[in-house]
């Protein structure tokens, strides 16, 4: 071979070999996979898990978190991670078995339920209450009860007075303003069990029961006191709806409510409190309203936790957080942490501040 030839085959070998180089050092590398949600199984107690050490969490700063739990009274704690336990605590006297009550944070199963029979036809949010369950359940004029819709029950804006109680008899549904005016955090929301109870021929605890509690392996039950129904359950019976809620409304392949009714229930739900949804509360607002108050708070509703968090708020501190962009759910039951209260309280702002210890 000439020597010129071998010149040219050795400058083309060269010149490959700088390209592929090239090539690969300009290639991108395929993200991971996202990891799908798990779902616990509906007819079985096994929960699988995950460690903080999974997730590149602090865990010097978990006990520290448990500690001040326990100071605060709390009984049941969870942590969930796309679907799977990270934290699983109880004290106090509290054990995995042992039910608690939701108060004011079982107002969101209301919600969800009412959406799944929006969802199956059988009601119309838009429409006034008295389609459902007469007229007169009030004791305002019927060209103001008739303002009154589902909807307005569940964004807190049914313009009835606040400060008669929060008992349901028509005597106690007394007109202030007119529907959508004015939000009132009120417990004639309760209604809408009536609604969904009466549209479907079934009782609400029947309904309930087959379109939600069951199909998502829930334990509890709904139990009157005073003027209001309150639910009670497990822990973990709690943390499957928020994990459901956290889902889009879905359990494993299983579409419960729909995504559309829940994107509603999550985002502002009328023009007032830009924290309510239809019966969550939302972070990362601008202003808020609490519960018997009719003062307008700048800020966002819990300056500690993630802008997009979403909770429902219970008396004596009842909590679901769900937090979209952390894949997290987290639940905590127990007796009041440092006051009494309808909903929020300083003690959510004070945890959130020990959890972001743990999980940044």
């Amino acid at each position: 071979m000439k020597p010129l030839s071998l010149i040219v085959i050795a400058f083309s070998l060269i010149l490959f070999s700088n390209c592929s180089s090239e090539d690969d050092a300009t290639q991108t590398l395929d993200p991971p996979p996202t990891e799908s949600i798990y779902f616990p199984s509906i007819s079985s107690e096994i929960w699988d898990t995950k460690s903080l050490s999974d997730l590149e969490w602090n865990d010097t700063n978990l006990q520290p978190l448990l500690d001040f739990l326990e100071e605060k009274n709390t009984k049941g704690f969870i942590i969930l991670h796309n679907g799977k336990i990270v934290v699983e605590s109880y004290m106090n006297g509290h054990t995995e078995t042992s039910p608690w009550y939701w108060a004011s944070a079982g107002k969101t199963l209301t919600t969800t339920t009412t959406g799944i029979a929006q969802d199956q036809g059988l009601i119309n949010i838009n429409n006034k209450v008295s389609d459902y369950i007469g007229t007169g359940w009030t004791s305002i004029p019927l060209e103001k009860e008739n303002l009154i819709t589902c909807k307005s029950l569940l964004s807190m804006t049914s313009g009835l007075d606040d400060s008669l109680g929060d008992g349901i008899s028509a005597e106690n549904l007394q007109y202030i303003s007119d529907a959508g005016e004015r939000w009132a955090y009120h417990g004639v929301f309760l209604k809408l069990q009536d609604v969904v109870s009466n549209a479907s021929n079934q009782t609400w605890t029947s309904y309930f029961n087959i379109n939600l509690k069951d199909r998502i392996g829930m334990s509890g039950s709904w139990i009157p006191f005073g003027n209001t129904n309150v639910y009670w359950s497990t822990t973990r019976s709690m943390a499957r709806f928020g994990l459901l809620t956290s889902a889009n409304g879905k359990w494993e392949d299983t579409q419960i409510v729909s995504e559309n009714f829940l994107n509603q229930a999550t985002n502002t739900s009328q023009s007032i409190n830009q924290a309510y949804g239809y019966l969550w509360w939302l972070n990362g607002k601008l202003s808020y309203h609490l519960p018997q108050s009719q003062v307008e708070f700048s800020g966002e509703l819990i300056p500690n936790a993630p802008e997009d968090m979403y909770c429902a708020l219970g008396k004596n501190d009842q909590k679901i957080y769900i937090v979209p962009s952390k894949d997290l759910v987290i639940i905590r039951m127990g007796e009041s942490a440092n006051e009494t209260n309808f909903a929020l309280s300083s003690f959510d702002n004070d945890l959130w501040e020990k959890i972001n210890l743990v999980i940044d």
